[in-house]
């Protein structure tokens, strides 16, 4: 008994190191880098030939939708010279002297008008005390090593020191000496730096499924960059373009980092149905709440250069974008529970399975629910301070459209997150509880293969 297992397991190896599972698959639990080389769980031919089916007409036509809407690059318009849609270069603060505010002409402010420009009754007040009178020397584009003078005011946001490193815009419209003005400081070195030690941190606890994990977060902002975001600026639908390029980063992200494994496709199809119905809901409470998507200053501009653009289509597809992320979060994770409880006791069928599995998966709801929430509610604080000071009522807050987005954005994403978790685990205990009948049918001839196998890994 104990030697016949022995024999079978030199050609499995192949099957289960061909999806890359060598680091382990289960994220909840620790003790699976050491015994789960392979897909945690045997999966037949058939049923592999079962998800295949689903999984590469879909996978194909994504990758055809993306090759239909690519598009080819981001048009071109002229510049307005309003909000980011400014001509930047690069320059230093080669010297800074502080000076009277009130010897200071007005007209020595730049037109431009930079955050370190107070406005306003802001600017009248701050004519008193002592003023920075800073020379900038431009490093890039075609004026490299002009120099011109920029006043920041006492109460300015925004204070410059000598030998800073700033952004300026350029207007070419306005008098030679107003033509430039700082609008934000350089911060390029401090945020390499940052992404450097997130990325050496990921390598070093995830090492190769780290690896994989950003380079699938790299493609990931490809898709982003070179297709979703120029498509939609192309006039293409957004919906359309945000399905097709979430998708694809779907697929490439969780293959990528999980392996070709049945696992992972249940993952998946999990994650699929949980976008369908977020794409549902947030389709009939963006139209039902008369959500127009237009709503601050960069969302009026890009509906002022590129009308065309359907706002309320570009707000869902950012939805559904949004809510990619912690999907295959918890889609990954409720599959890893199914499998690994599945190997701990084979015996368990579907439904003890899925009963033991959704336990887990309320655990993560409550979590992911609550982070989800406090996520949007964080970067809404500034928003959500102004209507506080303005002793707004909690009605009228939610009433205003800033808001409505923002709840619409969490709550539709939400019930896609909880609906996740019973779609997955169920897909997840029919498939792993799918075999278990086909087991003593293979292990008079070669049932050492799946059987000894999974006794061995236990040990």
């Amino acid at each position: 008994m104990t030697s016949s297992p022995q024999p079978p397991t030199e050609p499995t190896e192949p099957h289960g190191h061909s999806g890359h599972t060598h680091a382990g698959h289960g994220p909840s639990s620790g003790h699976s880098h050491s015994h789960s080389h392979g897909p945690a769980a045997p999966v037949s031919k058939h049923l592999r030939k079962v998800i295949a089916a689903v999984l590469i007409p879909f996978a194909v036509a994504v990758f055809v939708g993306m090759a239909v809407l690519w598009p080819g690059g981001t048009p071109d318009h002229e510049r307005t010279g309003v909000g980011f849609d400014r001509q930047t270069q690069q320059a230093k603060v080669v010297s800074l002297e502080l000076v009277d505010c009130k010897s200071v002409n007005a007209a020595q402010v730049p037109a431009a008008g930079g955050a370190s420009t107070p406005s306003g009754g802001g600017a009248r007040g701050a004519q008193t005390g002592d003023c920075k009178k800073a020379t900038v020397e431009i490093g890039s584009g075609p004026d490299k090593g002009r120099t011109f003078v920029e006043i920041v005011q006492p109460g300015a946001p925004r204070q410059l020191a000598d030998g800073q490193e700033v952004v300026v815009a350029y207007a070419p419209d306005a008098p030679r000496d107003l033509q430039y003005s700082v609008i934000d400081v350089n911060r390029k070195l401090p945020l390499a730096v940052l992404a450097g030690i997130f990325a050496l941190s990921v390598v070093l606890v995830g090492r190769m499924r780290g690896l994989f994990a950003l380079i699938a977060l790299i493609v990931s902002f490809g898709v982003l960059t070179f297709f979703i975001l120029p498509a939609i600026l192309q006039g293409s639908n957004p919906l359309v373009v945000a399905v097709v390029g979430a998708s694809a980063i779907m697929l490439i992200a969780l293959y990528m980092c999980h392996g070709l494994t049945a696992r992972t496709s249940v993952a998946v199809l999990g994650t699929l149905v949980s976008l369908l119905l977020i794409g549902l809901l947030g389709s009939v409470f963006i139209d039902w709440a008369f959500l127009s998507g237009n709503t601050d200053d960069n969302t009026g501009l890009i509906h002022g250069l590129y009308p065309d653009i359907d706002m309320s289509g570009l707000l869902l597809a950012g939805i559904i974008i949004g809510s990619l992320g912690v999907l295959d979060d918890v889609t990954v994770t409720q599959t890893s529970a199914v499998w690994e409880l599945h190997q701990a006791d084979p015996s368990m069928g579907p439904r003890s399975l899925y009963r033991a599995a959704i336990r887990i998966g309320r655990d993560h709801i409550a979590s992911v629910v609550n982070t989800l929430v406090l996520a949007y509610a964080g970067a809404a604080l500034p928003l959500l301070l102004l209507f506080s000071i303005a002793n707004s009522s909690m009605g009228s807050v939610a009433n205003s459209e800033l808001v409505a987005v923002e709840i619409v954005r969490t709550l539709v994403g939400s019930i896609g997150l909880v609906a996740s978790v019973p779609v997955t685990t169920a897909l997840a205990a029919l498939v792993v509880s799918a075999d278990r009948p086909e087991s003593p049918a293979v292990a008079p001839g070669s049932g050492p293969v799946r059987g000894g196998r999974g006794r061995r890994r236990k040990r």
